[in-house]
């Protein structure tokens, strides 16, 4: 990787200073020692002092097709030479409507309709007010509770956080929306650890729902929002059958189903979306993060067919759906996705996942058995190495691994004693290799 003269330029001090407070970051531990990164391209990062970093986490889910892609880039640059912006409110763009006909296209069968966000978050928080404003156009606007569950993430915005499970994130924002339930986490250590996939048992779990149902009346139940795989909570994958009985209670009582895929989609599991990995069918599918490679802020909520046509049943010249962003379809993000849609087709990604994931999978479950290994869970190109907490200081083990890998040249992700693995797919045998052994090497010295 060459640095450009423009990075080179650049002051590359690490008195970063505090103006700019960071998300999720300890920030004066971050001031004392930051890790700052001025280029990327393909697997790899570039730090300041001109280390090349593996990126085994896709940047954040995101950067499916590695970094700088040419194709990505150039695209964004032409559109902000083009059209650098115009409003969705009562006007458009041709990328806009290409870019819904794109993804449509590679949606489930159904899905014909895509309402534009600029994040995850932003998708989850529209999907939710369209389930509820679903029912209330067709008159049943006593569905308003919504349940989600444990260990889900679904961005930080208060309907996300809401129906999220991750403790931590909600304890210093509340009170939070009312009205909203969780399903427990499908998953026992003692039946399912080191599972490879799915778990094959764990499906009885999803009856919970029936058990919150006749707790809160299905008559006034919206929706039940669920990660097909948990991602940022651990990733786990659904036990088998275990999405299929929810699909079946959800259509039993007339409730909206959402797959919040902003992690799963775009290829990690081997086809565009989850649902259709999976072979479940859910109503609403939030997305994100693929969908442009991480280049431009970008995410969209995927609806089915009768829960767009139930909008359109009132006076034409009447609003539909009173609810938008300023950047929703912004002309650089619709080219971003446009482009990132072509080289996601021309490089194969589905496929290559579904070819290299046997070999993901057995070199990171060959970590079973090194020091302080406590779990294994995988499935498609997602994976998180489980460790034992230390007593009194749980999260010390999982970020001591995390910053011994980064000094050895990967970088993985650290969620207290979690390390998340989500690496590009263009990922090489090699590259898996090098990633499964810089946390074996880790795992050993932390002794």
């Amino acid at each position: 990787m060459t640095v450009s003269p423009q990075i080179a330029a650049y002051p590359l001090a690490n008195d970063v200073g505090d103006a700019y407070w960071l998300p999720f970051t300890a920030m004066r531990q971050f001031r004392s020692n930051p890790m700052m990164f001025v280029g990327a391209e393909g697997m790899h990062y570039l730090t300041v002092d001109g280390r090349r970093v593996l990126d085994a986490m896709a940047g954040l889910w995101c950067v499916n097709a590695g970094h700088g892609q040419p194709r990505i880039v150039e695209a964004i640059r032409e559109a902000a030479g083009r059209l650098d912006f115009v409003s969705s409110f009562k006007m458009s763009h041709p990328g806009a409507f290409e870019l819904a006909r794109r993804l449509t296209g590679i949606a489930p069968d159904g899905f014909d309709h895509v309402f534009f966000t600029n994040s995850g978050s932003e998708a989850v928080d529209s999907a939710l007010k369209i389930a509820r404003a679903y029912h209330r156009v067709r008159g049943d606007a006593g569905r308003t509770k919504l349940i989600g569950r444990a260990k889900g993430y679904h961005g930080m915005g208060f309907g996300g956080l809401s129906v999220g499970g991750i403790g931590r994130h909600k304890r210093d924002f509340g009170p939070l929306l009312p009205d909203v339930s969780h399903l427990s986490l499908p998953y026992d250590r003692a039946s399912m650890g080191f599972s490879r996939g799915q778990p094959e048992a764990g499906a009885p779990y999803a009856d919970e729902l029936e058990s919150l149902l006749q707790i809160n009346d299905p008559m006034t139940v919206a929706a039940v929002i669920v990660e097909p795989v948990i991602g940022s909570g651990g990733v786990y994958p659904p036990p088998v059958n275990y999405l299929e009985r929810l699909r079946a209670i959800c259509s039993r009582h007339g409730i909206l189903l959402i797959f919040d895929e902003v992690i799963t989609g775009f290829g990690r599991l081997g086809r565009p979306f989850a649902a259709q990995a999976l072979g479940v069918t859910p109503d609403i599918i939030t997305c994100a993060k693929g969908m442009t490679n991480g280049a431009v802020p970008m995410g969209g909520v995927l609806i089915r067919d009768f829960v767009f046509d139930a909008f359109m049943a009132g006076p034409p010249e009447a609003i539909e759906l009173f609810h938008g962003y300023t950047y929703s379809g912004h002309p650089l993000a619709c080219a971003a996705g446009l482009a990132t849609l072509d080289v996601y087709e021309e490089l194969g990604l589905c496929g290559r996942t579904t070819a290299i994931a046997p070999v993901w999978e057995a070199a990171l479950h060959s970590l079973k058995g090194e020091p302080h290994v406590a779990d294994i869970r995988n499935i498609g190109l997602l994976g998180v190495v489980e460790l034992s907490s230390r007593t009194a200081e749980a999260g010390a083990r999982g970020s001591l691994c995390a910053q011994m890998c980064y000094e050895d040249g990967v970088l993985v992700r650290a969620s207290g004693d979690l390390i998340v693995l989500s690496p590009p797919l263009v990922i090489e045998e090699e590259q898996i290799g090098q990633t499964v052994e810089s946390i074996r090497s880790a795992l050993h010295r932390m002794n």
